[in-house]
């Protein structure tokens, strides 16, 4: 598959982000932390580069563990403050917080020189779609602030939350990049569920994951499915529809419904913590 998918609302959101970047103090950058670097917008680097940043590995409860902490100790390399995170449970939220005031401690300290006080911090949020920018503000301002889903997109327009007297939060759409040159980070942004789903080659992206699985967790797939994953991937697919009843009329396997499972059940963590990059691998 080619994968290319940039709606002219994210090039107007790109357009809007260099503007409110002159309004804002820090950058705070979610990534899933299952593919921290696929996840990544390049463009960020450009747009932002004379801001401090904040890098957040979210969905962190999702990913392997030991390989969240290879994660945090190369974002931390590059300079960025870097913290695990699952906002859905609110889990690592108060590192966020002692993060944002480290990283705006010169700021705060040129404030208080000049005499201004209680100026907040302004941060602007941002990520790609469906990384969970939106569940992690509303778990930041324990309210909810924003809209939340699980489809890519719901985040339409900017919005200001004030979470506190001293921090507020600009939460912006989620941008893709206009064309994926490598078609490997296409197909883990496609498992993730950071692509709209109807323009998702399925077949794809379940061939994709199983030979994932296979070379880098060996047996979990066995473990879960009761079948043998030294078969070649199209038959593992056709030995988890069955096992699973995904059948159609006649009894014959359903690919396409054991795909949609395979892939649901990495997404949702069913299959388990898994990373599907680690530091230093080409992306």
């Amino acid at each position: 598959m080619n994968y290319q998918w940039y709606p002219g609302h994210m090039a107007k959101a790109k357009r809007q982000m260099q503007e409110d970047l002159k309004l804002v103090d820090l950058i705070i950058e979610l990534v899933d932390a299952r593919i921290p670097l696929s996840s990544r917008n390049p463009d960020i680097d450009q747009l932002a580069a004379n801001k401090p940043r904040i890098v957040l590995l979210n969905k962190s409860d999702l990913a392997d563990d030991d390989i969240n902490e290879l994660w945090k100790k190369y974002f931390e390399e590059q300079g960025f403050l870097t913290v695990s995170l699952d906002s859905r449970q609110s889990k690592g939220i108060r590192p966020v917080s002692e993060a944002v005031n480290k990283a705006c401690a010169a700021k705060i300290e040129r404030d208080r020189k000049r005499g201004i006080k209680n100026r907040p911090v302004r941060a602007m949020v941002t990520g790609i779609p469906n990384v969970g920018k939106s569940t992690f503000i509303n778990s930041f301002a324990k309210k909810a602030a924003t809209k939340t889903g699980n489809k890519p997109g719901v985040t339409k327009g900017r919005q200001w939350i004030k979470l506190s007297k001293t921090v507020e939060l600009l939460d912006t759409p989620g941008i893709l990049w206009p064309k994926f040159d490598n078609n490997e980070v296409g197909i883990k942004l496609g498992i993730t569920g950071s692509i709209n789903d109807d323009i998702l080659d399925k077949e794809e992206l379940a061939v994709n994951l199983i030979m994932y699985l296979k070379e880098n967790y060996e047996g979990l797939l066995a473990d879960r499915y009761n079948i043998d994953e030294k078969n070649k991937e199209y038959d593992i697919i056709s030995e988890i529809a069955l096992v699973r009843k995904c059948l159609l009329k006649g009894g014959e396997a359903d690919y396409l419904k054991a795909e949609r499972l395979i892939i649901d059940d990495f997404r949702s963590g069913r299959l388990g913590r898994i990373s599907l990059e680690k530091p230093g691998e080409v992306v």
